[in-house]
């Protein structure tokens, strides 16, 4: 396959550097730039479009030779001083690759490979590192999926890839602006719905067998009035100590651990 080489900025870097920072282009694009061994390894692995790969001029390692092999993709070799852009890495960077973002719509909920996990709902999160951090604990709780609903951080973002450390790749993520399309989706399918708040009944007694929806709140202002109308049950971690609350992602990963419990 043909190798494009680029040794200076022109409009086809500008529009992958445009990656790092726009969430416009790249939802406009539908793509998005994926940094680090294991996250492309995981996005290629879960059959993941990769539209390009990029290389620095001159460097090797043989998972990067051998993905460049026998990729499909686009090879694209940068100067040296235009990957570090992309990479985030001054020296030794290996591959940056350019991935396809999948369409939206809770229909594919219904194609999840883990269809008897929990659906886990981040409502309105600030933070696209605590985005990822939920991604990879609901990788490694089985969760089914992650949707991201109302005005939010994105789960494309760098940040909330390089945090997933490539989870966001072994499950169906969503962005949905609102919360009644997933509601609609869970009424219709039996799932109930369980919000989690510091003033919930014990999560001990919470009703997490079966088909369930998690929602985890805005990491400052908790989950919106319009998904604490929906739950079914509102549960909080019990905690002892001085601290007044958890990091949004880590509540969520307690709560995804003892669903994977109850599961067995």
């Amino acid at each position: 396959m043909h190798e494009l080489r680029i040794t200076r900025e022109n409009a086809r870097f500008q529009q992958w550097e445009a990656l790092l920072t726009n969430r416009s282009k790249r939802h406009r694009n539908r793509e998005f730039l994926v940094q680090g061994v294991r996250p492309i390894t995981r996005a290629v692995e879960e059959g993941w479009t990769v539209r390009a790969l990029l290389r620095a001029d001159g460097t090797s390692s043989s998972w990067a030779d051998e993905l460049w092999a026998t990729t499909d993709a686009e090879r694209v070799v940068l100067a040296p001083a235009l990957h570090s852009r992309l990479s985030g890495r001054e020296e030794g960077a290996e591959l940056v690759a350019v991935v396809e973002m999948p369409e939206d719509g809770v229909a594919r909920l219904g194609d999840s490979e883990r269809p008897h996990g929990p659906v886990v709902v981040f409502d309105r999160p600030s933070s696209p590192g605590n985005i990822g951090t939920l991604a990879r604990s609901a990788d490694a709780f089985g969760a089914a999926a992650l949707v991201v609903t109302g005005h939010a951080a994105d789960p494309y973002d760098p940040q909330a890839v390089r945090a997933s450390t490539g989870s966001l790749f072994a499950l169906t993520v969503l962005r949905v602006p609102a919360h009644g399309p997933v509601v609609d989706y869970a009424h219709a399918n039996g799932y109930r719905i369980i919000g989690t708040d510091e003033h919930g009944s014990a999560l001990a007694d919470a009703p997490l067998d079966g088909r369930v929806v998690v929602v985890v709140g805005n990491e400052t202002h908790g989950i919106s009035s319009g998904w604490r109308a929906v739950c079914d049950d509102i549960v909080s971690i019990p905690m002892v100590g001085t601290a007044s609350s958890l990091n949004a992602a880590v509540a969520g990963s307690i709560v995804l651990h003892e669903a994977l419990r109850r599961r067995g």
